[in-house]
């Protein structure tokens, strides 16, 4: 037994099952809507629609509710010139030197190459970090539990969150990412799990014709358990950085 204080749960609500039903086709029906983007608009997205869909990601579950993430939003033009910069040095090693034949085979219907011009052109990228480790306020280090399972949970519902606000995801990962923690500021102690490209799909935006896995296939998948995360982020400007969300850990 727990000597931790447990509370009722109050939060949860139980529908007919009609509703059910209801809730999870219009559901499907919205994020089957959802695809990559990699031409965007520079048209502004409200910096409060980022900080919601930020909030929504925190209620993600994690590792023995330690939430092992830190968000960095970018929107200033010269911190993502700096980025874009790092990211296509990196894209060019990759392409040219580091990827085996079958992975750039696999690329090809993507068509993807080293030019990244939506890391410039999209009004935030949003930099995910995993945090092998945390510091408690007497500055005692602390491991955390499954991260990486934890930041995939967490940044798939800031995926989400961000398609329900109408809004378009590239998931681009540069391999490796450490000149992120450099422009960004953060500690080498944290990982770059991944860079979020986001904001509206350019006017002439097109996608791969590519297909999801069939319905059959996806039920022989068998589901991964963890546990609930918290919300920290950087908003970054062009020359400036500041926290504006802070929040306390989540309560399971």
């Amino acid at each position: 037994m727990t000597s931790h204080p447990f509370v009722p749960l109050s939060t949860y609500e139980e529908y007919p099952v009609e509703e059910m039903r209801q809730r999870l086709h219009d559901f499907y029906s919205t994020v089957n809507k959802r695809r990559t983007v990699r031409e965007f608009s520079d048209r502004p997205v409200p910096r409060d629609i980022i900080e919601d869909a930020l909030r929504a990601a925190s209620t993600a579950p994690s590792g023995a509710n330690l939430q092992p993430w830190h968000f960095s939003v970018v929107s200033g033009a010269a911190t993502k010139k700096r980025i874009r910069g790092a990211a296509e040095v990196e894209e060019k090693e990759f392409y040219e030197h580091r990827a085996s034949p079958e992975w750039l085979k696999a690329l090809e219907p993507l068509g993807t190459d080293t030019n990244k011009p939506f890391l410039e052109t999209a009004p935030y990228l949003i930099a995910v970090f995993l945090q092998k480790f945390g510091r408690l306020p007497d500055g005692r280090k602390v491991k955390h539990y499954y991260p990486v399972e934890s930041t995939g949970i967490a940044t798939g519902i800031l995926i989400t969150a961000l398609h329900m606000a109408g809004l378009a995801c590239l998931t681009h990962t540069p391999s490796p990412m450490k000149f992120l923690n450099e422009i960004l500021d953060r500690p080498m102690s944290e990982r770059p799990f991944l860079l979020l490209v986001t904001g509206y799909p350019a006017d002439d935006a097109t996608i791969p014709d590519i297909n999801r896995k069939a319905a059959g296939r996806l039920r022989k998948l068998r589901r991964r358990l963890t546990m609930p995360l918290q919300i920290r982020s950087t908003f970054i400007g062009c020359f400036t950085r500041k926290r504006v969300l802070s929040r306390g850990k989540r309560n399971f």
